[in-house]
């Protein structure tokens, strides 16, 4: 059965690193993703934990009766400067390094390229990943990759492209389901596609930005290139979930033990315990009625 995990971020300023695991099993899961914290793999930085503190973070979760079900770095390793570049797989080498020591086999992350440099961010990912990926297969384990938003490579179709092109069982798709109008809106899709590439997924609702002829959200400037999208509960944005979740039943995704759902709601951190209870009913309700092929 399918890995059922909540994404701690709401809770990073309520409660320290090691007090994560007994907060995340009090909201009822039995599984957490790591996501970036300043004490273990901060975002775009090198990671700031020593050998104790990974040692002193898996016993908090075997304390607290919760399995780390992926860890989730994000640095510039498509970076189109070359020496953020070159920093990056440094720090990559470390994250592989508390990954393992955590007796974690799944690693999910993004591009973290530029939009407007998308050769060049592409080929910057070659680069990182020419030096990156023998580690990663010696060790077995299996990276996961979202196209995200302000990405150079956004749609959900090219960034399995992109992944295919490394000719690696080793890397797959991690599908964020409010990034779902960004990748191109048509789940159902990248979901056939991506098949067993696909390892991974957010549960998150956001609104379809194109919508009202792209006037769903206003931003100024007018013709700014931001990208916005969010990350709220459940029915509370344009997201299709019997399509997300049916396709991902058709899949045999919901089935399988080394797949992962994270709820990862950020909206609501003055909620944070209803939100990510609420979360975890929606999801195991979802998957038992979700169809299979």
């Amino acid at each position: 059965m399918v890995k059922i995990a909540l994404d701690p971020t709401p809770l990073h300023h309520s409660h320290s690193l090691l007090e994560l695991p007994a907060a995340v099993h009090a909201l009822g899961y039995d599984h957490l993703q790591l996501t970036p914290h300043r004490d273990m793999i901060p975002f775009f930085r090198h990671p700031k934990a020593d050998d104790d503190l990974v040692d002193a973070f898996a016993a908090a979760c075997r304390d607290a009766g919760v399995q780390i079900a992926s860890v989730l770095p994000v640095l510039r390793w498509s970076g189109p400067d070359e020496e953020a570049r070159r920093a990056a797989v440094k720090h990559w080498k470390r994250v592989i390094e508390i990954t393992l020591r955590l007796g974690v086999g799944v690693i999910n992350t993004e591009f973290s390229g530029r939009p407007e440099l998308q050769e060049e961010s592409e080929r910057q990912f070659y680069w990182s990943m020419e030096e990156l990926l023998p580690i990663i297969e010696r060790e077995g384990l299996q990276v996961l990759i979202d196209p995200h938003p302000d990405d150079f490579v956004e749609d959900g179709l090219e960034a399995l492209r992109v992944i295919r092109g490394l000719n690696s069982p080793n890397v797959g798709l991690a599908y964020v389901a409010c990034h779902t109008f960004h990748y191109g809106g048509n789940t159902a899709e990248i979901m056939a596609a991506a098949g067993h590439r696909l390892g991974l997924v957010h549960v998150a609702d956001t609104f379809d930005h194109r919508r009202s002829h792209g006037l769903r959200y206003i931003t100024n400037p007018p013709g700014s290139a931001a990208r916005v999208h969010q990350h709220l509960k459940i029915g509370d944005g344009d997201v299709d979930w019997d399509a997300f979740f049916g396709g991902l039943g058709r899949l045999g995704f919901l089935d399988r033990d080394d797949a992962v759902v994270v709820s990862s709601v950020f909206a609501e951190d003055e909620a944070v315990d209803e939100v990510s209870r609420y979360q975890l009913e929606q999801i195991r309700a979802r998957i038992a009625a979700a169809p299979r092929d």
